[in-house]
């Protein structure tokens, strides 16, 4: 497994934008397929966006096309999520997570998760 810490998170009007990034531990990076998910209270927690192994291909929950986009990069060991457009609710807890196998299609399979950052979108 792959420790993972999020930063990035904090209060916005809508329509406002942040970036989120994911900072992880290892030497193995490339060769974990990355996803942000996140969960607003009272909900369970969903996927938002996921990458492949090298960056070149991105899979996004429906809510979210057109205004986040994800993006890593293996040498510093990161990944990314900028988003824009927010709206009132965009507001949860978001959370990096990483997986050793499988696809970035295929939004199960994910063993590695951060503490999560908690992004708030005001009215």
């Amino acid at each position: 497994q792959v420790q993972l810490v999020e930063s990035g998170g904090g209060l916005v009007q809508a329509g406002g934008s942040l970036r989120l990034s994911c900072a992880a531990s290892g030497r193995t990076f490339s060769s974990y397929v990355m996803g942000w998910f996140r969960q607003a209270p009272g909900k369970e927690r969903e996927f938002v966006a996921a990458l492949n192994r090298s960056g070149g291909n991105r899979y996004y929950a429906d809510f979210v096309k057109g205004r986040f986009t994800i993006s890593r990069d293996n040498a510093k060991n990161a990944v990314y999520l900028q988003m824009n457009s927010l709206k009132p609710e965009d507001t949860a807890v978001y959370y990096c997570a990483a997986k050793a196998s499988g696809t970035y299609y295929d939004r199960r399979g994910y063993d590695s998760w951060g503490q999560g950052t908690q992004v708030t979108v005001s009215s």
